[in-house]
């Protein structure tokens, strides 16, 4: 059901009546302090970190670097510079700020990583390497977007990672006398890959013993793969399926993952579609091929600019808490600032730890950043 105006008020009631009788436990404030991250892509030759607004954020994460199949990380020189720049100038920018880099990321190798985690010799490799790196270069931790382990025994191997990779981070620290380093990881929306044939579930105890927190992606739950419908591709409410944000983190949740270390994820980017028929334009409607942007894909700051050149009419759905702008045949699905903010306050509802973005340099003039940031804040 899209709403027939913007009015953040009353959409913010009516998203709040639906979470209520399902939401168990009241508004806590998330202890340790909550997150609020964001990836930098680091191909990114028009957004350099000196960009950023630092003060909408609490932990920054460096996209990507990869090991090589030695399991470690070798740096080329211009890399290195390009590191050292980031620490430097968001320290500087903000000291209170932490940085991350992330390890991995979509497209890369899988199977490099589960070859890693079978052995306890390649283990030790890729953590030690992964400390030094992260220490060389002025990095407060490090983050594995593993996407994904493909089975039951890379989750178990995945557990074993992350249990020998804290305790080397811990033996570090005070050998060094320094803080500890944080350790986080890239994950599925939910806790389990239930779509999947091969079913595998998170390591959930290693997890919780060994990581400051996981960073779930809540997104991507439709795209180009099915040109066949459109589709809210980070929908918090799917009333025909599990595939939607509620669900995943109340999935994790139930797994017993502690709300303390649950972060959930939000897109700064949104899904097109070419409608079949221009006069049906809601959500799931019939669709015949993927729409403007780089494989339908474009970022926030495209969509507003496509909508404002040329006249799109823009909706707002209770129904999945997400936005859609259609014009012609040429329809998207996006979060707004409205929709996001939706979101953050359904996360504060459920107590988790905060939330991230993917990815810096996609929003519109610091929008979404700024109104998510803001009622976070005000929730506390």
């Amino acid at each position: 059901m899209a709403a027939s105006t913007a009015h953040f008020q009353l959409l913010q009631i009516l998203v709040l009546s639906l979470t209520i009788p399902i939401i168990s436990t009241p508004v806590v404030t998330a202890s340790p302090p909550p997150v609020k991250a964001a990836y930098w892509p680091s191909w990114l030759t028009n957004f350099p970190p000196s960009a950023i607004d630092t003060t909408l954020f609490t932990h920054v994460l460096y996209a990507f670097l990869m090991p090589t199949t030695t399991y470690k990380f070798q740096i080329p020189a211009s890399t290195a510079q390009h590191l050292s720049n980031f620490t430097t100038t968001l320290r500087r920018k903000n000291p209170p700020l932490k940085t991350l880099y992330s390890i991995g990321g979509g497209g890369t190798d899988s199977h490099l990583f589960a070859r890693m985690a079978s052995n306890w010799k390649s283990r030790q490799a890729f953590i030690t390497s992964s400390i030094q790196t992260a220490r060389r270069f002025g990095f407060d931790g490090m983050d594995l977007d593993w996407e994904f382990p493909e089975n039951p025994t890379d989750m178990q191997n995945l557990g074993v990672l992350f249990t020998e990779w804290r305790r080397a981070i811990v033996h570090e620290a005070r050998t060094t006398r320094r803080a500890p380093l944080l350790l986080t990881a890239a994950v599925y929306f939910s806790v389990d890959f239930f779509l999947d044939e091969t079913y595998r579930k998170f390591p959930v105890w290693s997890i919780n013993q060994n990581l400051d927190w996981i960073n779930a992606m809540c997104y991507d739950y439709h795209g180009s793969w099915d040109t066949s419908r459109t589709g809210a591709h980070a929908a918090l409410y799917d009333r025909n399926s599990n595939i939607s944000t509620s669900y995943g983190l109340r999935s994790w949740i139930k797994a017993g993952l502690l709300k303390s270390k649950l972060v959930m994820g939000l897109p700064l980017y949104g899904k097109t579609w070419v409608l079949k028929d221009p006069n049906s334009h809601e959500i799931g409607s019939d669709a015949v091929a993927v729409g403007p942007g780089d494989d339908g894909v474009l970022t926030y700051v495209q969509i507003e600019e496509f909508n404002k050149k040329n006249g799109a009419k823009i909706e707002h759905d209770i129904d999945t808490v997400s936005t859609y702008s259609y014009v012609g045949s040429v329809w998207i699905g996006y979060d707004d600032a409205i929709s996001a903010t939706l979101k953050i306050q359904f996360a504060q509802g459920l107590g988790i730890r905060g939330y991230f973005f993917w990815a810096l340099g996609s929003d519109s003039e610091w929008r979404i950043s700024t109104q998510a940031s803001r009622a976070w804040i005000l929730g506390e």
